[in-house]
């Protein structure tokens, strides 16, 4: 038996074995956020997509709400995961890994979102700290701009949205 190992990764290894636990247990769909604004979203009667893959000619997009009809995306951004301006921290330990990774993430979000606006997609981007009823508030006025520009033929003006 043989075992080839492969110097060339340059990637830092997780701190800890529990770390490492931690982070495999952490979820890509279905967060608690999500699920809690999928829930509001429903019992107001509206319908869409979860987890949902746009196909762009830059990239692919999985938004975690799509409503396809009217071409509005939904992300729920972790703070932590996506940098939050308000709630968003830099590690303290490991930073030559994670220091990268969050810069990635951020240039990964404006380059999904520049992707779906080129093809005519609405693009809301929400804080995970944001309250439900903001959140859902928000989105409803995107959607009813979004269905009287469909039905009059135009595009909107305003493609992403962040909701702080």
């Amino acid at each position: 038996m043989y075992i080839i190992t492969d110097t060339s990764d340059t990637r830092v290894a997780s701190t800890t074995a529990g770390r490492s636990r931690n982070m495999r247990a952490i979820k890509r769909v279905d967060t608690r956020p999500e699920l809690e604004l999928r829930s509001a979203l429903h019992a107001r009667g509206y319908r869409f997509r979860k987890d949902y893959r746009i196909d762009t000619a830059q990239r692919r997009a999985r938004p975690d709400v799509v409503f396809t009809k009217r071409k509005v995306a939904i992300f729920i951004d972790g703070c932590y995961w996506h940098s939050c301006p308000t709630h968003g921290r830099r590690p303290t330990v490991n930073q030559a890994y994670w220091n990268p990774k969050l810069t990635n993430n951020a240039r990964r979000d404006d380059a999904t979102n520049a992707a779906l606006n080129a093809e005519g997609w609405v693009v809301i981007r929400i804080w995970e700290h944001v309250g439900i009823e903001a959140a859902v508030g928000r989105i409803e006025r995107v959607l009813d701009h979004a269905a009287s520009l469909s039905t009059e033929g135009l595009k909107p003006k305003e493609l992403l949205i962040r909701v702080d």
